[in-house]
């Protein structure tokens, strides 16, 4: 009889021990996942403000090339081009979907959009080039009051 109590007595050590460290196991595994919550919410935050500020910079852009276009600085279709670039990398709230906030400048951006620019452009025949520079000037012509308008939408966005 006493040697079943001393290894009951025995027996019942062992799991209380074993309890004891499956409970500092399990603390341990609850704050691990705790530290790992507070990291992914630091980093969410974190990630947030740097498309807050990625946002920015990008509408600060936006404003200075929308700004050149009103006062005929550059090419509607320049403009174009160079805002839907933009605008189209716009992330978060700030997304902007260019094809129903800005019609007329989607449509000269799909007139020009494949056109050859710069060295490109240069390499193609004269006759060519004039055919595609008649194409955008008349595309240019038929929306430029309306992408003067989008241009002032666009400038309101800066108050």
């Amino acid at each position: 009889m006493q040697d079943m109590t001393l290894w009951l007595g025995l027996g019942g050590s062992i799991i209380v021990a074993l309890a004891i460290y499956a409970g500092y196991l399990l603390f341990k595994v609850y704050q691990q996942h705790q530290h790992h919550k507070a990291f992914l919410k630091r980093a969410a935050l974190q990630q947030a403000e740097q498309i807050k500020t990625r946002n920015t910079n990008i509408m600060d852009s936006v404003f200075i090339i929308a700004d050149a276009g009103k006062q005929e600085q550059c090419d509607m279709s320049e403009v174009t081009i160079r805002l839907y670039k933009l605008m189209e990398v716009l992330q978060a709230e700030q997304h902007i979907d260019f094809a129903s906030k800005f019609p007329a400048m989607f449509e000269l951006y799909h007139v020009v959009k494949d056109m050859p620019r710069g060295d490109a452009r240069n390499m193609i025949q004269k006759k060519e080039r004039m055919k595609l520079d008649l194409e955008r000037m008349k595309a240019e012509a038929r929306l430029q009051n309306t992408i003067k308008l989008e241009l002032d939408d666009i400038l309101l966005m800066k108050s």
